[in-house]
């Protein structure tokens, strides 16, 4: 058994759930989040409040961990680059750098000979203009944005007049496929060509948020062999560690593409707690803490239905499961629409 301490940047739901897989494992955990209401401190051993650049406050956490890990990306390169002179930092701060730019997390996946949608780099509107074959789009900041924010779909030219752009910021315009249907790989990778991979999930969203997830994905054997190959294709080429998913889009031509990579454990992974004998969260604590690796074994078919708003209610209020149903409330204090409030997974 481990006695280390973790340090987990963020204090969300992913954050939440790592602690307690860290807990199983022995390992201590000390969360450090700019949100006072944060709920991962009702899961973790220690909590430290504080500002992404409260240079006095970071030392304290840095000082107080053995290992730190993040659970969401748009934490400043800055702040993981100066912990990372510390402590080790997994996964390294210059993968999530990358990744927090969809402009150069595109061109690398690209430069792997990997498929994604055609894509361009926007600074002005008349940029847009000059890219009609593009669209119908979706029109992306590069940086920050998540669950559906700093998204603009495009059907038209003219729909830039209804929509108000800050082309201060940078953006990116993908062009859309013709979507069948989306799936994500969820890897863990320890070191060199050592990793566990868990099989392809298919995933439904709803107001661009996942809405619910499922294996097994009905998808062909050669999606499912390509999706596999290109996850640790993207995952080796990053020398990795902990776990990352890929979340790809299938047209209707059955072609695969890359739609993005998520540095850290994923929401479509909230099912490997019930159907896995290792979890994702446990699987990314055992590959950032150097623990032994254990052979994924799949116990069951599931599905996982994430609880959005107000639709906690029904369950916090009557958690009236069957045996195959498990209910993870986040502890959220405060009802939002489209906030992710909780989730339910069931075995098939």
């Amino acid at each position: 058994m481990s006695h280390k301490n973790l340090g987990i940047i963020g204090g969300g739901q992913l954050g939440s759930m790592l602690s307690v897989a860290a807990k199983k494992l022995n390992i201590k955990t000390t969360i450090y989040c700019d949100d006072k209401d944060a709920p991962a401190q009702n899961f973790c051993d220690e909590f430290i409040f504080g500002s992404y650049k409260d240079n006095e406050k970071i030392l304290e956490f840095v000082k107080e961990v053995d290992v730190i890990t993040y659970e969401f990306e748009n934490i400043p390169f800055e702040t993981l680059n100066e912990m990372n002179k510390l402590k080790t930092v997994l996964p390294k701060p210059s993968v999530n750098r990358l990744i927090q730019h969809r402009l150069a997390e595109k061109d690398f996946i690209n430069k792997l000979n990997i498929r994604t949608t055609r894509y361009a780099s926007i600074e002005k509107k008349s940029d847009i203009e000059t890219l009609e074959d593009f669209l119908p789009g979706i029109l992306k900041t590069t940086t920050m944005g998540y669950d559906g924010k700093g998204q603009y779909p495009i059907k038209k030219i003219d729909d830039l007049n209804l929509i108000d752009i800050d082309f201060s910021k940078g953006y990116i315009l993908e062009k859309l496929v013709k979507l069948k249907k989306e799936i994500s790989i969820i890897i863990t990778r320890f070191n060199n060509n050592n990793y566990e991979i868990y099989e392809p999930i298919e995933n439904t969203h709803q107001d661009q948020i996942l809405k619910h997830s499922k294996i097994p994905a009905e998808i062909s054997n050669k999606i499912l062999e390509q999706s596999k190959e290109w996850a640790k294709q993207i995952a080796e080429e990053l020398k990795y560690i902990g776990t990352l998913c890929v979340e790809f889009f299938i047209d209707r031509n059955e072609n695969l593409y890359v739609n993005e990579i998520a540095p850290r454990v994923h929401n479509s992974g909230h099912l490997t707690i019930n159907a896995y004998n290792v979890s994702q969260f446990e699987n990314h604590v055992r590959a950032v803490c150097s623990l032994e690796k254990i052979p994924l074994k799949k116990l069951s078919n599931a599905k996982m239905i994430n609880l959005i708003g107000n639709q906690i209610e029904e369950y916090r209020n009557n958690a009236n499961l069957n045996q195959n149903e498990f209910f993870f409330d986040y502890l959220k204090k405060e009802i939002k629409e489209k906030r992710k409030m909780g989730h339910i997974t069931t075995l098939l």
